[in-house]
């Protein structure tokens, strides 16, 4: 188009030249100019736009999110059409893709929207934001400009648990324990006549003094859970029937545990093989036990972000990780299968004063051999084949 401007120009030109004719030269000038000015008022228009995007940034699956794209037009000229571009992955599309043109006023502000859906863990790109304009007559090339790429996190599911069975050896904690092994003084759940050996901390002294004779406190049993989850995402480890679909449930099974070992207002921890998008080069940084709906949602993010992998094996980063875990700690290990190697590291961890929980995700071919191995050790074994299997924990 361009080329073609340039050469009716010159033509132009030298035939106004030849005729003398000043009616020729002007048309010459006045195309030129008109070409100069769609350049320049193009490229000023695209400069002088403001523009954001507004989302959810975090969710879980199945969500529709709403983005609404605000655009500012600054200048005192209008934009004679502005094509806005949108872009993301077909992980978030409701859409097959966003496209619009509009027109901008001097001073005007737009708002544009469309719906995303998540439809799968993960960690995706929103944008880049494309804008493209040029002139009314098309007399000069379009002329574009980019935006910088926001990110949404969706969540792994998460499956409502009931009773995952966690055993604990932690005493003074804020479970309601049936055994009455230990008892928390935080939880008094009554009072009765005194005891040869009560201590008389126990004593409740206003009781005693309206009932005229000793009356010593009773409290509520309870645990405190201490869990530490180790998350094997070795591709190795995994059969090669279901590496997807193995790997997807081992998070599912972690991300559910960790909301109801923290909902029990218990701490939790997650250590993991896998890859973190935001750091391929390194296993994702370990994430020590705490509590708080804070710290859930550290986990989940971490677990929206991991990707399995081929990489170190399951028992050598339990072997790294473990040792700086308290006396009494669960530790519940998601993995796609359960070696001799994996069972000694269980028999060295149990010698440190640590509980432990096989949980077994995907199609695993030894599972009674697994399950015969881990009943002689006392360590319970749960084998998750799909998504109904996390019923075994809401009953």
């Amino acid at each position: 188009m361009i080329e073609t401007l340039i050469g009716l120009a010159v033509f132009l030109l030298f035939l106004g030249a030849f005729t003398q004719e000043t009616f020729v030269i002007v048309i010459v000038y006045l195309g030129v100019g008109a070409w100069l000015l769609s350049r320049w008022w193009t490229g000023h228009i695209l400069s002088a736009l403001q523009f954001s995007r507004q989302f959810e940034t975090k969710v879980f699956p199945g969500e529709t999110i709403a983005v609404k794209v605000c655009i500012r037009n600054r200048s005192f000229l209008p934009a004679v059409w502005l094509r806005v571009q949108d872009y993301y992955p077909m992980e978030l599309a409701e859409q097959p893709q966003f496209h619009q043109v509009a027109t901008l006023g001097p001073r005007e502000q737009l708002e544009l929207s469309y719906l995303l859906k998540a439809q799968k863990r993960g960690y995706y790109p929103v944008g880049p934001l494309d804008f493209s304009s040029g002139d009314l007559l098309g007399l000069s090339a379009e002329q574009s400009l980019r935006g910088a790429v926001d990110h949404m996190t969706v969540y792994p599911r998460i499956f409502s648990l009931t009773n995952p069975f966690i055993p604990s050896s932690s005493p003074m904690g804020t479970l309601r324990h049936r055994q009455p092994i230990f008892e928390d003084p935080s939880r008094p759940m009554g009072k009765r006549d005194y005891q040869a050996g009560d201590s008389l901390r126990r004593i409740d002294w206003k009781a005693t003094a309206s009932l005229g004779r000793l009356q010593t406190k009773i409290f509520e049993p309870s645990i405190a859970l201490e869990t530490a989850i180790f998350l094997n995402l070795n591709l190795d480890e995994y059969s090669p029937k279901d590496w997807t679909h193995g790997t997807e449930l081992a998070i599912c099974a972690a991300a559910s545990l960790a909301n109801w070992i923290i909902s029990k207002r218990q701490s939790a921890g997650l250590y993991t093989n896998g890859a973190d998008q935001l750091n391929l080069t390194d296993s994702a940084a370990p994430i020590p036990n705490r509590k708080g709906r804070a710290h859930l949602m550290r986990i989940l993010e971490t677990l929206a972000r991991i990707k399995a992998r081929q990489t170190m094996p399951f028992t050598q980063y339990l072997r790294q990780h473990r040792h700086g875990l308290s006396w009494g700690t669960t530790l519940i290990l998601v993995s796609g299968s359960a070696g001799e190697d994996l069972f000694d590291e269980i028999i060295q961890a149990q010698r440190a004063g640590l509980n432990l929980i096989l949980v077994l995700c995907g199609w695993f071919t030894d599972i009674h051999e697994a399950r015969a191995r881990a009943s002689s050790l006392g360590v319970t074994v749960v084998n998750l084949l799909d998504d109904d299997s996390f019923k075994i924990w809401q009953t």
